[in-house]
């Protein structure tokens, strides 16, 4: 095996510290270049080396780049960031299907083999693996790895743990993580710092890019046997911090690694500035805000409207402690809704999932709970150019859902399609009447006080709610329900029952939220795939099987340009529109942050979104 690479990447390395001379940044620049360039000229077998990969397109960053857009390079080390977490963990391994999952163990303990950038729709560039080899094609992609990238206990990472990690979370992993690994049909040792992947013959154009954002586990502390179990011992990975404390299902705090092999380089600098990162857990709201009140936690993003409106004024806020900031938001906000389960009756009924639909009250819920801050969102990728809501269907989405005759509404095609809008009122009898009238014309008569259907069996269901939140918007939705005969009830359960109900789909509805990017891909596998309905612990948790979901999927990971792409991602949007799985419910159009002014953040917001990754202590305000 050539050493090019690896010469490559330390070059590169070398680029980016900029605690070094200026003229040793020049010369460490010219010898990367000068090597690309060899490399290219010479067609030595590294053509296609790289030091960044994007979805579409080329890496925004040139090689040898300083630092991420976002983040301030000269942030200083030290303090510790407190986080508030709603709920408990039991386990501390965040990649089997077991247990109630401990914040942080994934982004602090573990990382992959390259970094996403912060700053760009779904580009990666080198983290463990310094370069990496991508046919045109991409039907294999080779890792060249660090030789100085080291686990915490500093046994070096290699090519060994690598392949280790791949065939275990292959074969015992999430369901989403077993799904993307198995595409791989062949994945070889080419040396101790270099790993290749072959895919099968047609796989998506995003699947060498899942491969780089694989978590890397050591294979002399990990066996196959045990990883599916929950456990508390802590985690050791490559990252920059490691588990110091932890008390089980209340807190868990994580040390910076003063040696963390990964500190210097370019994917790096500027983040991971605390000294300790700590994760306190509480079992409601209300704790977690007062305690937030009293400083014990340093920031919240807060997701109560009434509350951002009324609830900040104290004492810290009025005199400046506090900080309140509106952080307009670049990403889709995704699709939150109350997921009905199709696997079950009522709602294996369409014109049963349609009239609910039509029957929720927005304009008064948003009112009366959310103080009017909430916009509705009407598409699964809302907020973005990808939405399909309100844009006729273009030439190329009426060609890739031409096979699928009938699944897309036609309002949904030419983009007239719109959510009911009430009075406000709390009793808009127009909107309920159009609800009863399709349950009516499904063969739903009322008897008594309640909707039956023509064999005498009542229309009702119970909403699965994990906080006191979610429960006052179903009781909201609830009593409007009652007023045409639906008996809908909630029970509101532990954490841990909630989870545990939710991986066997044994639940009528809860309330989700499906977040999204600019860039979807094979996560909608996990989500809305037929092959995923029935699968434990997977995300389809309304049960969604369409063989036109499954062929846009399918389109949007093959598409090989941007246009191609949305083209794809739309014409999807209107098919899960089309088949009412979700009573869409709302999204804000910024994130509302309150943080105590001892922690500082760049003053440019990540396109991807907030993230206390590249924040600092300031202990002297």
């Amino acid at each position: 095996m050539s050493a090019i690479p690896y010469i490559i990447a330390s070059a590169c390395s070398i680029v980016g510290r900029g605690n070094r001379a200026g003229g040793l940044r020049r010369r460490a620049g010219h010898l990367a270049t000068g090597l690309v360039l060899l490399v290219a000229a010479t067609g030595a077998g590294y053509a296609g080396t790289q030091h960044g990969i994007a979805m579409h397109g080329a890496p925004a960053l040139d090689v040898g780049f300083g630092h991420f857009r976002s983040v301030d390079p000269a942030a200083p080390k030290g303090g510790r960031l407190t986080l508030g977490v709603l709920g408990g963990f039991d386990t501390l391994e965040p990649m089997n299907v077991k247990g109630v999952k401990a914040e942080g163990v994934r982004g602090l303990v573990y990382e992959s083999l390259m970094a996403r950038a912060p700053d760009e729709p779904f580009t990666l560039y080198g983290l463990i693996a310094g370069s990496v080899e991508m046919p045109d094609d991409r039907s294999s992609i080779t890792f060249h790895l660090r030789p100085e990238a080291r686990f915490s206990d500093r046994r070096a990472v290699t090519a060994d743990d690598v392949l280790f990690t791949w065939a275990l979370l292959r074969d015992k992993g999430q369901p989403y993580l077993r799904g993307y690994y198995r595409k791989v049909v062949e994945a070889k040792k080419l040396s101790d710092h270099a790993v290749r992947f072959t895919f099968e013959p047609g796989s998506d154009r995003e699947i060498p890019l899942i491969l780089g954002l694989m978590p890397i586990l050591p294979r002399h502390l990990n066996s196959a046997d045990t990883f599916e179990q929950t456990s508390l011992v802590p985690r050791v990975g490559s990252g920059p911090y490691v588990i110091d404390r932890l008390e089980a299902g209340r807190l868990i705090a994580y040390r910076r690694d003063a040696d963390y092999w990964g500190r210097d380089l370019a994917v790096r600098r500027g983040m991971f500035n605390f000294d300790e990162v700590r994760f306190e857990y509480f079992r409601d709201q209300a704790a977690l805000f007062e305690a937030f009140k009293s400083g014990a936690v340093d920031a919240r993003v807060e997701a109560d409207p009434v509350r951002w409106v009324t609830g900040y004024d104290f004492p810290a806020v009025r005199e400046g402690r506090v900080v309140k900031r509106e952080i307009p938001l670049e990403v889709p906000a995704g699709m939150s809704g109350l997921v009905m389960n199709t696997r079950r009756p009522p709602f294996d009924d369409p014109e049963v999932r349609r009239a609910l639909i039509e029957a929720f009250d927005f304009e008064w819920i948003n009112r009366t709970l959310y103080n009017g801050r909430y916009a509705r969102t009407e598409s699964y990728f809302a907020r973005s150019s990808l939405a399909s809501a309100g844009r006729p269907a273009d030439d190329q989405e009426r060609q890739l859902l031409a096979p699928f005759v009938g699944a897309v509404r036609r309002g949904v095609m030419d983009g007239t399609a719109r959510l009911p809008v009430s009075d406000g009122s709390g009793n808009d009898r127009r909107l309920l009447r159009r609800a009863f009238e399709r349950l009516k014309a499904r063969g739903w008569r009322v008897e008594g006080r309640r909707l039956v259907s023509r064999d005498g069996r009542p229309l009702a269901f119970e909403m699965l709610a994990r906080t006191r939140e979610q429960e006052r918007l179903m009781l909201a939705f609830a009593g409007t329900l009652g007023r045409i005969g639906i008996a809908a009830t909630i029970r509101q359960v532990d954490d841990s029952q909630y989870w545990r109900r939710l991986k066997s789909f044994d639940f009528d509805m809860v309330q989700w939220t499906w977040p999204a990017s600019l860039s979807p891909g094979n996560e909608q596998v996990h989500r809305f795939s037929s092959r995923y309905a029935d699968v434990e612990g997977a995300l389809n948790l309304a049960g969604v099987r369409s063989q036109a979901a499954d062929a846009m999927i399918e389109a949007m990971l093959a598409a090989k340009d941007r246009a191609a792409f949305v083209a794809a991602v739309r014409a999807f949007d209107r098919v899960l529109l089309s088949g009412d799985y979700v009573v869409p419910l709302f999204h804000a159009e910024s994130t509302w942050l309150a943080h105590w002014r001892r922690i500082e953040g760049p003053a440019r917001s990540p396109l991807l979104g907030l993230t206390f990754d590249s924040w600092w202590a300031n202990d002297t305000k």
